[in-house]
């Protein structure tokens, strides 16, 4: 097979040089006969009058008679016409013939764009142009063509034709009079294609980037039908309803996309938002310039909608590009459908469901060693594996083959850290990552405050048997993801306790503040936060909410459209917070200040209370690692300041170094220094007695 489509290629490429060299050959002579003067009464009298052109069925002086035209070249022009019509009816048709079919030229236009094209093809042509017009710069004008040719018709060059609404023709009206005068020039991607060369415009390319095939899951191909239903439901002749995907995941949208054109014989590109250009003018030249190219390629669009909120100038500029027949053409958008005044279709694009992506980890996962006689019936590990990987992370299978195909080619890596590191890019931007070093023994906590946290990573660690093995995903329409308050003054180990968490489901850990969030991206929070939730989402994140209260507090009655506006983050945070499907940590240090309607979401409040004389003992004794050279210590004596974990660290990290500074050992009078400083940052007052 690929010898004979070469074969085939290569007896194109003949027929088409055939029909350009044939097509050169007979514009040659009707330029010469152009430039001759009349030799008998037949030819005066076709010869055009002064002053008037041939369109308008009067004649122009003849020129000069300084070449004078063989008695044969009528005969001559007629025999190469032939030629060229029978070089136009080869088996597979020629570049321009067919380039004119497609884009609906008349014979007058395509002979216009001939006549340009061969400027690029056949040096000699300048001086016959020169000669036909009497003289000049020997360039393409309108006038020469509308003399030169056959039927030839005004509006040719209308702004609404194709040579000029395509971008086929390029007109020069510097310096020139009239629009007749304007030197023409052919593009150069129409020059490429009609001599074979049939490549995408680099204007083009330097925006779009191709899209690759990705697998589909049974669900994603229901909606991949759909929409090739719609799109085949076209009335014969009318442009193509823009499809529109909806779903919160950009592969699962891309690959949807990609599925369908494949379906109709196309190759699709990715323009994403950011790069569709803001002027008028700019948009509709990518948009004509993307129609000419769906005339000339089997190609189809996908636009990357996902950053678009909903309003503004980028909204604008895509809905005056999707205006434009752009022929088959989808756009990508998380929720809503773009109102358009152009057909339009829509179907949802979602993830593959729970059991989709279970199924995919159990066929992509390695096998073990206990399945080469049934490797049907995956192992009980390998079974387990499956389960908690689609149970934390919401991935498309083209990143699940990836991360199984990842973790397969790194020793001793898996691919749980492979599925971590897919949301690590995307957090990064938008949260500070914390490295969880805390376990259970470091926590200092009540009975009560522990069994809940223990509680959380459980019900974390358990929720895909829950949910989906047990039947609970059925019974529920909201967010079956995880969100905890931990509340308590500073210092008492909240952020410890979300790092005990994070190392006990080996996820990573994210802390997000919140009011530094709103202050920094006024007028896009939801949009920030709704990206923030995503990425958490895919990779498997904890998000820990600093200062919740910043945000989470009570709703303020309306003055004014700050006010209105405040709420409306407030409203969007509590409704992203019960779709989350992963584990939400919120952290305050003045609960009663939060809103109850955001207190009714909770799943779990943990009180993290200020530690009595017991815990402030157990946190002196692991305040100094092992490695910290120390004298004895007297720990009932510290346990009596009332002092928190983060201020116990503190001191035991002054006196550290205090130590270290003049070589001698961590001993009580250093700790009560470091105490003493301590309160006194604190604005505590400072009883000597309890130093002596």
């Amino acid at each position: 097979m690929p010898d004979t489509a070469h074969h085939e290629r290569e007896r194109w490429i003949e027929d088409n040089n055939d029909y350009l060299a044939a097509s050169l050959h007979w514009l040659r002579l009707r330029l010469q006969q152009l430039a001759a003067p009349p030799t008998d009464a037949a030819s005066a009298q076709r010869a055009p009058t002064p002053g008037r052109p041939q369109w308008l069925g009067r004649a122009a002086p003849p020129p000069a008679p300084a070449l004078p035209a063989p008695q044969a070249l009528a005969e001559r022009i007629a025999d190469a016409h032939e030629q060229r019509q029978r070089a136009a009816h080869a088996d597979s048709p020629p570049a321009l013939p067919a380039l004119a079919e497609r884009l609906g030229l008349s014979p007058f236009e395509t002979d216009i764009l001939l006549l340009c094209a061969a400027m690029e093809l056949d040096p000699s042509l300048p001086a016959l142009i020169a000669a036909a017009q009497g003289g000049g710069p020997g360039v393409p004008t309108f006038a020469l063509a509308l003399r030169l040719f056959d039927d030839p018709s005004w509006d040719a060059l209308a702004p609404q034709r194709p040579l000029r609404y395509l971008h086929l023709l390029q007109v020069d009206q510097a310096g020139a009079p009239a629009l007749t005068a304007a030197a023409l020039r052919a593009d150069e991607r129409v020059v490429a294609c009609i001599k074979g060369l049939n490549l995408l415009d680099e204007r083009l390319s330097a925006v779009l980037s191709p899209c690759e095939p990705a697998p589909l899951s049974p669900s994603q191909r229901d909606s991949a039908q759909r929409i090739l239903t719609a799109l085949r439901a076209a009335a014969p002749g009318a442009s193509l309803p823009v499809a529109q995907l909806l779903g919160t995941d950009p592969g699962s949208r891309q690959a949807i996309a990609c599925e369908a054109a494949q379906a109709l014989g196309r190759h699709l590109y990715r323009l994403p938002m950011e790069s569709l250009p803001a002027q008028r003018a700019e948009v509709d030249l990518l948009a004509r310039l993307w129609q000419r190219e769906s005339l000339l390629l089997p190609v189809a669009l996908y636009i990357d909608a996902d950053a678009l909120d909903g309003g503004g100038e980028a909204t604008a500029a895509l809905r005056q590009f999707l205006a434009h027949p752009l022929g088959l053409s989808f756009l990508g958008l998380r929720e809503t459908p773009l109102a358009l005044e152009t057909a339009h279709c829509s179907a949802p694009a979602p993830l593959p469901s729970a059991a989709e992506q279970h199924a995919a980890w159990l066929q992509h996962l390695p096998q073990g060693a206990g399945d080469e006689t049934q490797p049907d019936a995956p192992e009980p590990a390998r079974e387990r594996e499956a389960a908690e990987l689609s149970g934390h992370f919401q991935l498309n299978l083209g990143q699940i083959r990836a991360a199984a195909a990842a973790a397969a080619a790194r020793d001793g890596d898996s691919a749980w850290d492979a599925c971590r590191e897919l949301s690590t890019a995307r957090l990064d931007a938008l949260a500070q990552r914390l490295t969880p070093k805390a376990r259970w023994p470091d926590l200092v906590l009540n009975e009560e405050s522990t069994g809940l946290l223990r509680q959380i990573a459980a019900q974390v660690r358990e929720r895909h048997r829950v949910y989906q093995q047990w039947g609970y995903a059925e019974r529920m329409n909201r967010g079956m993801g995880i969100s905890a308050l931990f509340a308590g003054e500073s210092g008492t180990g909240k952020t410890m306790a979300a790092e005990v968490i994070a190392n006990e489901l080996r996820l990573d850990l994210f802390r997000i503040d919140l009011s530094g969030v709103v202050s920094k991206y006024i007028g896009e929070t939801e949009k920030n936060l709704r990206k923030l939730f995503d990425a958490a989402e895919q990779g498997g994140a904890i998000l820990f909410f600093d200062e919740a209260d910043a945000l989470f507090g009570k709703r303020s009655e309306v003055k004014d459209s700050h006010d209105r506006y405040a709420n409306i983050e407030i409203n969007y945070l509590l409704q992203r917070m019960e779709a989350f499907s992963g584990l939400a940590i919120l952290a305050t240090n003045m609960k009663g200040s939060l809103d109850t309607a955001f207190m009714r979401r909770l799943r779990f409040v943990v009180n993290f209370q200020f530690p009595g004389p017991g815990e402030r003992k157990r946190l002196w004794r692991g305040a100094l690692p092992s490695g910290v050279p120390c004298e004895t210590l007297d720990y009932d004596r510290l346990a009596r300041f009332n002092l928190s974990g983060g201020n116990i660290h503190s001191i035991a990290l002054n006196a550290a170094f205090a130590a270290a500074g003049d070589g001698g050992a961590v001993g009580m009078p250093r700790l009560l220094d470091a105490v003493r400083t301590e309160l006194r940052k604190l604005e505590r007052p400072v009883n000597e007695a309890e130093f002596r």
